[in-house]
């Protein structure tokens, strides 16, 4: 079993900025994807920026040049930097880590942090 933990998130005013953490722990395999969604009220999940195996990053179009997905070195924990949050960007954050197996891939998830922006 793969635990991913988030924090950081929390109450800005638009144009703020935050910063979101997420540490993976437990029996990974090898990581084949970890990164970022959202869920805001009423829409669907949508991918927010991550990692792939190869190392290379994918954003959201909405987020580009502003969020910014970093690690550490030993690829377990990712951050997300947050600049000039926008009043859409309001959602529950999620952590997301893809295991890979020989045969298989096993997804995880986190329990997600709030980000809320609003003056």
């Amino acid at each position: 079993q793969v635990q991913l933990v988030e924090s950081g998130g929390g109450l800005v005013q638009p144009g703020g900025s935050l910063r979101l953490s997420c540490a993976a722990s437990g029996s990974i395999r090898s990581i084949y994807a970890m990164g970022w969604y959202r869920q805001g009220p009423g829409k669907q999940r949508e991918l927010v920026a991550t990692f792939t195996s190869g190392g290379s990053t994918n954003y959201a179009d909405s987020v580009k040049g502003r969020f910014t997905i970093s690690r550490d070195n030993a690829k377990t924990t990712v951050y997300l930097q947050m600049n000039s949050l926008k009043a859409e960007d309001t959602a529950t954050y999620y952590c997301n880590l893809i295991d890979q197996y020989p045969l298989s891939r096993i997804e995880y998830w986190g329990q997600g942090t709030q980000v809320t922006v609003s003056s």
